[in-house]
């Protein structure tokens, strides 16, 4: 019994490598640029600029590549010439596209119902953002996210890190350990392999951000967390005729986080909060929408909307997302994170 035991858990290791392999082959390093006759104080540089991967090269412009201290406009134009030599950014055929979603993993929330409604759990090179009231319990997912995100694939985890970047205070470690030991897993373990960062400022959310590439380009990450994704920017921008400014910047977030999905095949799951709607209608009571307006509208690949049900209960509605029905779903908050609720 224990020998076949040790047979699974050394299959269970030897499907884990593979997946690893077949992860690299998706990103090229951008020092293969240097095989290519790209100076190697040039590759630094962008190193340095936070891009650690040709992929994550072909996202930027050239006018944002020449903003790069030391890259001139004819070093730029030879840098993005020897990247195109490497990755395919051009046409590709629907049969390439539907394999390049194999790479794609649904990590699981801890309901199977919530998983269903999600066609399998929180996708990856995808951003997912959940928005409702206080309480509705979009935090609570993300800290279950934070553990069954370090499950192996076999078991509909993720296989990987997670880095969490908080706005709101709102992080718990010690609401892990419960979650972990539900799951089987060691907490002290679990609680290493999440990084974790306070911001107090929109301007410090974006640099936090721009300094996770390196962190992905070295060890497999598969889950970003931003809890909340709108909260500072409200708060920093409050007077009037800043509204055009505040969209500018948050909108300049986004497109970052979904560059950092899409090079690292990585799930990014964002909270957000609801704000009245006036255009809501008189026959709907207490209405609400979520903000930040049109600009994080088209941001987010699925919006789901939470709201409170009977006592621990929580209901999940499918808002918006390219590939799921308009659907819901009921879940539970439990001492060791989301579950299936209880009759």
């Amino acid at each position: 019994m224990a020998a076949l035991k040790a047979e699974e858990q050394n299959h269970l290791q030897l499907m884990e490598r593979e997946e690893m392999d077949a992860e690299d082959d998706l990103f090229e390093a951008i020092e293969k640029l240097i095989n290519q006759g790209i100076n190697a104080g040039d590759v630094k540089k962008l190193q340095d600029a936070g891009i650690y991967t040709c992929n994550g090269l072909m996202m930027f412009t050239k006018k944002h590549l020449t903003g790069i201290k030391g890259l001139s406009e004819a070093k730029v134009d030879k840098i993005c010439e020897a990247a195109e030599k490497i990755v395919n950014y051009g046409y590709i055929t629907g049969s390439d596209a539907l394999l390049k979603r194999k790479s794609v993993i649904r990590i699981t929330t801890g309901s199977q119902a919530l998983d269903e409604l999600l066609g399998g759990g929180i996708e990856t090179s995808a951003i997912t953002e959940a928005f409702g009231e206080f309480r509705s319990g979009k935090t609570q997912l993300a800290h279950t996210l934070c553990v069954s995100t370090q499950l192996p694939t076999q078991m509909h985890g993720g296989n990987g890190k997670v880095a969490y970047i908080d706005t709101e205070g709102t992080f718990r470690p010690d609401r892990i350990v419960p979650i972990a030991e539900r799951f089987g897993m060691d907490p002290g373990a679990v609680l290493d392999n999440i990084i974790y960062a306070r911001a107090y400022t929109y301007e410090h959310q974006y640099n936090l951000l721009l300094g996770l590439a390196a962190k992905m380009s070295e060890e497999p990450y598969r889950l970003l967390i931003v809890d909340s994704v709108i909260a500072l920017f409200r708060v920093d921008f409050t007077g009037r005729g800043e509204l055009a400014e505040r969209q500018q910047k948050l909108a300049q977030m986004l497109s970052r986080l979904i560059k950092i999905a899409e090079e690292f095949n990585v799930a990014v799951y964002m909270t957000n909060q609801v704000i009245a709607d006036p255009g809501g209608g008189m026959f709907i009571s207490d209405p609400k929408k979520p903000a930040g307006g049109h600009v994080l509208a088209r941001a987010a690949t699925i919006r789901l909307m939470f709201r409170k049900g009977k006592g621990e209960q929580r209901v999940c509605k499918v808002f918006d997302a390219p590939n799921l029905p308009e659907a819901e779903a009921v879940f539970q908050i439990t001492s060791g994170g989301i579950a299936d609720a209880k009759d």
